[in-house]
């Protein structure tokens, strides 16, 4: 029998529970999936948790998670480009279970030199580190200032903006700054006294500002960007965005940017340049010590859990 894990009232991490789902059948433009791993996100435990219930609600019991990589196990009538068997990965709701339904416009093949547990982790960070660089309009020859460099987001949007030819300063903490090197990126340490070495490291300014961070870092970010309040923008908090006149992008806009996303990602596969830093996966049983380790923060990669 399919199972999942969901949860029935909003609460702490014990509250996500296991529970049987029935085997769903696909409309013309979906297919079903068996699930081999789904990515773990903060808006995952923000929904849990309540905090998120009077902008966001969700019926209950509901099975949480919104990114998966899995092998194609039914199609719709109107789907001639997979079949049962295809490796795919991609965004589709209430991935905490081992089957689900996805719209054919939000997957891709999952190449054979990307693991299912890399590609689970990918698709809700491609989508927004792109979606991000889209709406900034970052070009080549800019600099990208990005504070959160090192996380799921942030290390996305470094990537795709140095494929697209900017230069990127990041803000992040010590321990990762070897990746971002490596990557490209100049990487400066976050905390008091960033906005003098950002400085330091682009002497000539940067163009424009993306926050996955959260952190207090919008007022010095609108000053010290050439385009101002228009150019920065925040994926982290709607409140400061407007304190300080800046950009937020909540994914609510209605613009389907997954696939494009996802082909943004790919392309740095082909390239042999992407970099999806993975924590330890957990077994889908576990997905309450997950939600308790992405919760205590400081992680350096991707939270997933493993249906294998």
């Amino acid at each position: 029998m399919p199972e999942a894990i969901a949860f029935a009232a909003y609460g702490g991490p014990e509250v996500l529970r296991p529970t049987g789902i029935d085997i769903p059948e696909p409309d013309p433009d979906q297919v079903r999936v068996a699930v081999r791993a789904a990515g773990v996100n903060p808006l995952d435990w923000k929904l849990r948790s309540g905090s998120m219930a009077a902008v966001m609600p969700v019926p209950l019991p509901h099975i949480p998670g919104s990114e998966f990589a899995g092998t194609v196990e039914a199609v719709g009538d109107g789907v001639s480009s997979l079949e049962p068997g295809d490796e795919v990965f991609g965004q589709a709701p209430h991935a905490y279970a081992t089957l689900l339904l996805a719209d054919l416009d939000k997957l891709r093949l999952r190449p054979g030199d990307l693991d299912v547990h890399r590609a689970a982790g990918l698709p809700s960070a491609a989508e927004a580190a792109h979606r991000a660089l889209e709406e900034l309009g970052v070009a080549a020859g800019e600099t990208l200032l990005v504070h959160g460099a090192g996380g799921a987001v942030g290390n996305l949007a470094v990537q795709f903006a140095l494929a697209r030819g900017a230069q990127v300063v990041g803000t992040a903490a010590e321990r990762v700054h070897q990746r971002l090197s490596r990557l490209g990126a100049t990487p400066v340490r976050y905390g008091e006294g960033w906005p003098e070495r950002v400085a330091a490291a682009a002497p000539h300014g940067v163009d424009a500002v993306l926050d996955v961070s959260g952190a207090d870092v919008l007022g010095d970010s609108v000053r010290l960007a050439r385009g101002g309040a228009a150019r920065v923008l925040t994926l982290a908090s709607p409140q400061a965005a407007q304190e300080h006149g800046a950009r937020f992008s909540g994914g609510g806009s209605g613009l389907q940017r997954t696939g494009a996303a996802l082909d943004e990602a790919l392309a740095l596969l082909r390239n042999g340049t992407l970099e999806v830093p993975l924590h330890r996966p957990f077994p889908l049983a576990e997905a309450a010590e997950a939600h308790r380790t992405g919760e205590a923060g400081g992680l350096d990669g991707k939270l997933v859990l493993t249906m294998e």
